[in-house]
């Protein structure tokens, strides 16, 4: 009688699979002891580095003690006190009063210089005496006489100034200049100085400024100084 063979309980149907599950099993076993083994060699080799590192470093050292400072010498038991022989001369203060005997001579009368006290330039708007333009000698008053010289500049400047050239410059509207001068203790103009818009205006009234004529210096106190003037230009470009 032949025996028959039940398909569920054949074991060969699964040998693949369990085949497969070994080989796994395995090649984790020998993994995991590859791991051990090298970290265990890692961690040994750093262990002794970090050992050589502290041997290097701990480098021993000896505290010095310095030795106490020695005491301080012992005070005197006995003082002794030694008795001033020397005689000290009294010193007699004279008195200074004066009797009704007593003869006073007359001091000498002392003189008494005064020192001559330096004046610098001195502005045209608070000169006491203002300097003279030619054909101003006619005024009396000092104040005729410094409004005489203003208008004599001014007019002076309006005709010799041209104002043409502030056009050639393509300069447009309201031009200011303005020029400080200093009438010399000689009645000459010096120190001219100007300031515009354009260098060539600026120059062009330093040029019309040092033409003024000669005057009579002004003075300060009665006497002669340097006097200061202001001189503002202003024109219209049409």
């Amino acid at each position: 009688m032949e025996a028959k063979k039940n398909p569920d309980v054949d074991l060969r149907k699964n040998s693949f699979f369990y085949l497969a599950l070994g080989l796994a099993l395995v090649t984790f076993l020998i993994w995991q002891g590859i791991e051990w083994t090298a970290y265990d060699k890692v961690v040994q080799q750093e262990t002794a580095e970090m050992l050589e590192d502290d041997e290097e470093e701990m480098i021993m050292t000896q505290q010095l003690q310095q030795p106490p400072p020695p005491p301080p010498p012992p005070a005197p038991e006995i003082i002794e006190v030694v008795e001033d022989e020397e005689e000290v001369e009294e010193t007699v203060i004279e008195s200074t009063e004066t009797t009704e005997d007593e003869v006073i001579e007359e001091v000498e009368d002392v003189e008494v210089v005064e020192e001559e006290e330096v004046i610098e330039d001195v502005p045209f708007s608070i000169i006491e005496d203002a300097p003279i333009f030619p054909g101003c000698e006619k005024y009396s008053s000092k104040a005729e006489r410094k409004k005489c010289m203003s208008e004599k500049v001014q007019k002076h400047v309006n005709r010799k100034f041209n104002t043409e050239l502030a056009g050639d410059l393509d300069l447009e509207g309201v031009q200011k200049i303005y020029v400080v001068f200093t009438i010399d203790k000689t009645g000459n103009i010096t120190g001219v100085r100007s300031r515009a818009p354009h260098p060539r205006l600026a120059k062009e009234a330093e040029k019309v400024v040092k033409s003024l004529p000669r005057m009579k210096p002004g003075k300060q106190r009665g006497k002669t100084v340097k006097v200061t003037y202001n001189l503002p230009i202003v024109f219209k470009v049409q």
